[in-house]
């Protein structure tokens, strides 16, 4: 799974423009022309697949509480967009099938992270994988997650679909530890990325993708290693300084 071109995801979208993880911030990506959507993905009450990045719906929403504790017709109340701007008055959390949906004439490649460091559940990723078949994007989408036992659970369940292993820190044998685990990448914070990290996860067959990258020096430092893929709240940004590295090359 190794990249011609260095992907630009945009962090849930384009973050920095609308509110994180909607439909405004994910058509606002399309149209900055990212190369993919990066989005989190956690389960209702009644098990519903649902994007949203906090495991409480505080910060991004007007309400208050766990996802865990809302069923899906009760999150659906809740205003998404208000936090971030009137004019995202309305906006809704959306769902997996949502995202899905939309992407099938979009086709976009899609990053989908499992929210399961700290709040496990033993069937969000075979519900996650089931929806992605179920829309055929198996080509299209990578799982990632912070969690190794959840990587554990991808490759037990030999999953059809590509997964990643983030990080946000340099954990001794996480790159070695990943290729056994039949992970196709690796995830890592901008501050890990070095030769030798580099070198490593290439030796070890690893694609590296590197979040999340807003600043055109950060940006055209990844572009010219060159990395796989970035994930960036400004993909109008990331394209254009791309743009200039492959000019220069």
């Amino acid at each position: 799974m190794i990249y011609l071109k260095t992907l630009i995801y945009a962090h849930r979208g384009a973050s920095k423009y609308a509110p994180e993880n909607t439909m405004p911030a994910f058509n606002l990506a399309y149209e900055q022309k990212a190369d993919g959507i990066e989005t989190d993905v956690q389960l209702t009450k009644d098990n519903v697949p649902v994007l949203i990045h906090d495991e409480m719906v505080n910060r991004t929403t007007n309400g208050k509480g766990f996802v865990h504790d809302y069923t899906y017709e009760q999150l659906r109340e809740l205003d998404a967009g208000l936090s971030f701007h009137y004019r995202f008055i309305g906006t809704r959390i959306p769902t997996l099938d949502d995202l899905l949906k939309w992407n099938q004439k979009k086709r976009l490649r899609l990053n989908i992270e499992l929210k399961n460091s700290k709040l496990s559940s033993n069937s969000l990723e075979e519900i996650v994988i089931k929806k992605i078949k179920a829309f055929n994007m198996e080509n299209l989408c990578i799982i990632s997650t912070f969690s190794m036992n959840s990587i554990k659970n991808l490759c037990e369940l030999n999953s059809p679909i590509p997964y990643a292993f983030l990080t946000s820190k340099n954990i001794p044998g996480f790159i070695e530890k990943s290729k056994e685990l039949r992970a196709s990448g690796i995830h890592i914070r901008y501050r890990l990325l070095n030769r030798r990290l580099f070198r490593s996860a290439k030796n070890n067959n690893l694609y590296i993708a590197v979040y999340t990258l807003n600043h055109p020096v950060t940006l055209t430092r990844a572009f010219q290693f060159p990395c796989d893929a970035v994930i960036t709240d400004v993909p109008d940004i990331a394209v254009r300084y791309r743009n200039r590295v492959q000019q220069e090359d």
